[in-house]
């Protein structure tokens, strides 16, 4: 199922022009594809109704990826110290807890359609609830000297036993 959703995720993104810079297809919670940084404005068309990305720009830098959740999986309990996140959910369904704190909030279910908005600093855990999800994220850097990568994760907790 998940090399599947990962063949069928990438043959979409293709079809709908976007370039794949990289992506990952092994992390234990499934994984994710990065989109050409040059092609933001077109991922915020496609799959968040238009946003518009000059908006959004902190440090004059937008990062698109595309996520997929495997089912009964949690990311991290995680946050970060150059961006901000926006995700919206393309398929499925996810759960999302976040809290200002290290103590987890309350976990809030996102449905298709949904967006969610995760300010820098913010502890923050995407959940997998019942079957494969996807989606759509957009990094917002928030230090324009020091764009955030995937080392710039404090992880809190992680159920897989990663350190950052």
């Amino acid at each position: 199922m998940k090399s599947q959703l990962f063949k069928e995720v990438s043959e979409n993104l293709q079809a709908q022009g976007f370039r794949v810079t990289g992506y990952e297809e092994n992390r234990p919670w499934g994984g994710f594809f990065y989109i050409d940084e040059a092609q933001a404005q077109k991922f915020a068309d496609t799959y968040f109704k238009g946003l518009d990305v000059d908006l959004l720009k902190i440090s004059g830098k937008l990062s698109p990826k595309m996520l997929i959740v495997a089912p009964y999986t949690r990311l991290s309990w995680q946050y970060h110290h150059r961006r901000a996140e926006i995700w919206q959910v393309v398929k499925g369904k996810v759960a999302i807890i976040t809290s200002p704190t290290d103590e987890a909030g309350p976990q809030v279910t996102l449905n298709e359609g949904e967006q969610v908005k995760i300010d820098c600093g913010t502890r923050h855990r995407l959940v997998g609830l019942d079957d494969w999800a996807i989606v759509a994220e957009i990094w917002q850097h928030t230090d324009a000297d020091h764009p955030s990568d995937e080392d710039d994760i404090v992880r809190v907790q992680d159920d897989f036993g990663r350190q950052d």
